[in-house]
Formats: structure tokens, C-alpha cells, sequence
């Protein structure tokens, strides 16, 4: 299985409005794409700018097909601008 963490930081200011988005994308995500089989929207308490995403595909396959779905190129042009930082690490699960 082909893993996915992406830590973000987003301007503080558009907090408000990125996790709605975000919320939407792992929803359709999650429902909508056969080779999504998690999707994690995790935020820090202590630093609410803090997000982190835990997604679990069946391979690198079904997470470029998520890149290429017209929710996810949605999500990415609305948000863009509210990111601060962004740090994407790609992952081999050992074991389930």
C-alpha cells in the first residue's frame, strides 16, 4: 500500500475557510475513489495552523488518479493561496 502524509501550514487568517475544503476533499475522497482506502484530516490543538493528512491508497496508481480527479484540482486551486507551507512525504506500508 502506498502512503501519503502531507503536513500543512496555513495562514492563519484562512483557517476558517481552508477546513471546509479540506473536510470536502477527504469526504469525496474517501467515498468516491476506489483506490482511497483512508484519508485522515488530523489538526494540532496546541497549533490549530497545524494540519496533517494521513492517506492510504492501493498504490502510487490510485493516488495519482486522486491528483487527477476534478474534486481534488478543485480543492488544490481554492486553497493554494491560504498555504503557508506545505510538506508532502510518500510512504510504504510494512504492515496493516
Amino acid at each position: 500500500m502506498y502512503v501519503i502524509t502531507v503536513e500543512f501550514t496555513i495562514h492563519t487568517q484562512h483557517l476558517g475557510a481552508f477546513m471546509p475544503l479540506m473536510q470536502e476533499n477527504a469526504r469525496v475522497s474517501r467515498e468516491s475513489e476506489r483506490g482511497c482506502l483512508r484519508f485522515d484530516l488530523c489538526r494540532d490543538p496546541a497549533r490549530p495552523q497545524c494540519v496533517f493528512l494521513y492517506e492510504v491508497y492501493d498504490d502510487r496508481a490510485a493516488f495519482e488518479a486522486h491528483l487527477a480527479t476534478p474534486h481534488f484540482k478543485a480543492f488544490d486551486a481554492a486553497a493554494k493561496a491560504m498555504v503557508a507551507n506545505k510538506a508532502v512525504r510518500a510512504l510504504e506500508l510494512v504492515n496493516s
